[in-house]
């Protein structure tokens, strides 16, 4: 099946912006003024990740009920995801633990065997108490994976609901915004009442915007819509400095009930508006840029790069450049932890990912690591994440 390049080059923005970002918190960077803000606000790499899935996902839904034909097979759907996603991750997760049991360079509680079963099925963010009892310092990204396996599964009866009977865009898209909707209506209860547990926020629901701006490029795709990166990118960029302000909230220490809710209706908008040239099919110099073969290779290999990055920084922290938290160079510390993670992330990708080149278009989701807490520079959490004890506020960046 054919593969936009520029949709490719555009997963490896995303993962260079996770890799920023949790540099910039390992030197201490996102806490000076607004500059740390905006290195800060790199997290967005996960919402560019995640409307990527839903438009790539989504797509073939789409052409299926545009065209009258009979929509995609659940069961090579899922056989797709899983032969995907599955094997790179694993081996990730076993390594990983393997590693931290000689390496410690700080507090664990998701170093157990328990914890090991929790992160290999993708369950590890559906605790009450998710920083005190399974968060794992080398794998504190893959709160992310956990939320996309979720959408994974939701998406058949979502595309099943939107889509059902005669093809109607309008009401597509409707159903799209509605469901869009979801996110801040979650992440404001999550804020505000005790009904949901302090992790819920993590969870797909405080998510789904991001997914839906995605599913709505796809509906565009099939009205001819078209998005110039000229007036697309630049207006990304301006609410980008808007969400790196107090709206996006503090860097670090609780934010008002409100924040999370902003701040992700605003970073769907800005990935969203970043994805909307390539993915409506503008060919102008930003999409030559990304479907330029250096940036489409790092593409390839952006799924691997987001598994290995966590803790190859980390071990380049401790061990290579013997740098204390929150001191050093950021890109000093992006550079060497590259230069580790790249070639071991294609190495991975040879030995796991599908041989046949016509691969699913589906986007694999990387996660930044938006905030952090405690005592590892890993141990950040998503843009809506978990609510501090016993307040309620939000911990999560």
């Amino acid at each position: 099946m054919w593969r936009d390049p520029a949709l490719t080059g555009l997963r490896a923005v995303a993962a260079l912006a996770v890799v920023g970002t949790h540099a910039a918190f390992a030197t201490g960077l996102i806490t000076h003024g607004y500059v740390g803000a905006l290195t800060a606000r790199l997290d967005i790499g996960v919402a560019l990740f995640f409307v990527l899935s839903g438009h790539l996902l989504f797509r073939p839904w789409v052409r299926a009920a545009v065209d009258g034909a009979p929509a995609p097979s659940v069961r090579r759907y899922s056989r797709r995801r899983v032969r995907r996603i599955l094997p790179a991750y694993v081996i990730t997760v076993v390594a990983v633990f393997e590693i931290y049991t000689v390496f410690t360079p700080g507090p664990n509680p998701g170093q157990s065997l328990y914890g090991l079963l929790r992160y290999l099925t993708f369950t590890q963010i559906y605790s009450e108490n998710y920083l005190g009892t399974l968060l794992h310092p080398g794998l504190s990204q893959m709160w992310s994976m956990a939320v996309e396996v979720s959408f994974y599964l939701a998406l058949p009866a979502l595309a099943f609901a939107l889509l059902r009977g005669r093809w109607r865009p309008t009401r597509v898209l409707v159903g799209l915004a509605a469901l869009a909707a979801v996110t801040p209506a979650w992440l404001v209860t999550a804020e505000t009442t005790d009904m949901l547990p302090n992790s819920a926020g993590m969870w797909l629901p405080g998510h789904l915007a991001w997914f839906a701006g995605g599913m709505a490029l796809a509906v565009l795709q099939t009205l001819r819509v078209r998005c110039p990166a000229a007036i697309a990118v630049p207006m990304a960029g301006v609410l980008y400095l808007v969400v790196s302000t107090s709206l996006g909230g503090a860097i670090l220490g609780p934010d008002p009930w409100w924040v999370p809710a902003v701040k992700a209706t605003l970073y769907a908008v800005i990935a969203t508006l970043v994805v909307a040239p390539a993915a409506l099919g503008s060919r102008d110099s930003y999409t030559r840029v990304l479907a330029s073969r250096p940036v489409v290779w790092l593409g390839e290999i952006s799924y691997e790069i987001f598994l290995l990055h966590v803790v190859a920084m980390a071990l380049t922290m401790h061990l290579v450049l013997r740098w204390p938290l929150f001191t050093g160079s950021m890109p000093g510390l992006i550079a060497v932890t590259l230069a580790l993670t790249v070639p071991a992330a294609w190495l991975l990708h040879r030995v796991t990912a599908p041989q046949n080149r016509a691969r699913s278009e589906g986007s694999s989701a990387a996660s930044a690591l938006p905030r952090c807490e405690a005592a590892s520079f890993s141990s950040g959490l998503s843009s809506a994440a978990v609510r501090s004890e016993p307040a309620g506020r939000n911990t999560g960046s």
